[in-house]
C-alpha cells in the first residue's frame, strides 16, 4: 500500500501530465471538428514549439516569457501556412492520402529540427523551477504551472469561441461549411486561422512541458498519447477531449508504479477498454456534424 504522500505526489503528476496531453488534444479536435482531418503531425507542433522558444530565449536572449509569446505565434503562423499553402490544395482526395500527407510532415518537422539544433536532449529554463513544500509533501512548481496555464488556455478558448466574432464564425464553419460560405463567412480563411490555434496551443504545451521532458525531437510522439486521450473522451468533443487525457494523464503514473511491464503503454490499454466498452467515447457529441 502507497503512503498517502506517495498517493497525492503521484495524482498531481498525473494531473499535470493529463493536462499538458489535453492541450495537444484541443489542437486534434480542433482540426477535426473543422475539417474532418486528423493531423497526425500534430505532436510535433508542440516539439517545434519547445525549439523554437528555446532559439528564442537562449539562442536570441529574450528571457522566458517574450521567447515564450514569440515561440507560440511563430509555429502558429507554421499552422496557418501548412493549411493555407498545402492542406487546401488536397480537400477531396483520398482519407489515405490525407493521412500518409500528415505522417509525413511530422517525419519533415522532426528532421529539420534534428538538422537545426541537432539531435542531442536539450533543457530550456523557465520561471517554474523550484518546489513547493505542503507539509511533507513537495510539489513541483513546474506541474503546478502546466494545471494553471491549461484552466487559462481553456477558459480563453471558451470565451473565444462564446463571444467574438471569429470565434462563432469558425463554429458556424465547422457546423456546415457550405451555409457558412453563402452567408459571408470567409470559411477557407477560418480553417487557416483553426489550424493556427492548434498549433499555437501545442507550441505552448511543448514550452510547459520542457522542464519535465526536456527537449528533444522525439517529444512530438506525446501527440499520440493526447490523440488516444481524446478518443477515450470523445472524438469531436472538446469538454470529452480533455476528460478523456485528464482520466488517461492521472491513470498513467499509477499503471506505471502498479504494473511496471506496461509502462508506457498502458494510455492505449485504458484507450483499448473504452473502446470495447464505449466506442463513441465518455462524451458523446450533442449535434450531428452537417456537410
Amino acid at each position: 500500500m502507497l503512503p498517502l504522500a506517495d498517493v497525492i505526489h503521484l495524482a498531481i503528476t498525473g494531473l499535470a501530465q493529463g493536462c499538458a496531453y489535453g492541450l495537444i488534444a484541443l489542437g486534434f479536435v480542433l482540426v477535426y471538428k473543422a475539417t474532418e482531418v486528423v493531423n497526425f503531425a500534430h505532436g510535433e507542433f508542440m516539439m517545434l514549439g519547445a525549439f523554437a522558444v528555446l532559439a528564442f530565449s537562449e539562442g536570441l536572449g529574450w528571457g522566458f516569457w517574450p521567447a515564450f509569446v514569440a515561440g507560440c505565434l511563430s509555429i502558429a503562423v507554421v499552422g496557418y501556412l501548412i493549411d493555407a499553402q498545402i492542406m487546401r490544395r488536397i480537400i477531396g482526395q483520398s482519407s489515405a492520402s490525407i493521412f500518409i500527407l500528415t505522417v509525413a510532415f511530422g517525419f519533415i518537422f522532426r528532421s529539420l529540427a534534428g538538422m537545426i539544433w541537432g539531435w542531442n536532449t536539450l533543457s530550456l529554463s523557465t520561471p517554474f523551477d523550484g518546489k513547493i513544500s505542503v507539509g511533507s509533501l513537495d510539489i513541483a512548481t513546474d506541474r503546478i504551472a502546466i494545471v494553471v496555464a491549461t484552466i487559462i488556455l481553456c477558459g480563453l478558448l471558451y470565451l473565444f469561441f462564446s463571444r467574438t466574432r471569429f470565434g462563432i464564425a469558425m463554429q458556424a464553419s465547422s457546423q456546415n461549411q457550405l451555409a457558412a460560405y453563402y452567408m459571408g463567412i470567409p470559411v477557407k480563411r477560418l480553417v487557416s486561422l483553426t489550424w493556427a490555434i492548434g498549433a499555437l496551443i501545442a507550441a505552448a504545451a511543448g514550452a510547459l512541458l520542457a522542464p519535465v521532458t526536456q527537449v528533444d525531437t522525439t517529444i512530438g510522439l506525446l501527440g499520440i498519447k493526447a490523440l488516444a486521450g481524446a478518443i477515450v473522451g470523445g472524438f469531436g468533443s472538446i469538454p470529452g477531449a480533455l476528460l478523456g487525457c485528464l482520466l488517461i494523464g492521472l491513470i498513467e503514473p499509477f499503471a506505471d508504479y502498479y504494473f511496471p511491464a506496461i509502462k508506457g503503454v498502458s494510455a492505449y490499454v485504458v484507450m483499448l477498454v473504452v473502446l470495447f466498452v464505449r466506442p463513441e467515447g465518455l462524451v458523446v457529441q450533442t449535434f450531428q456534424k452537417k456537410v
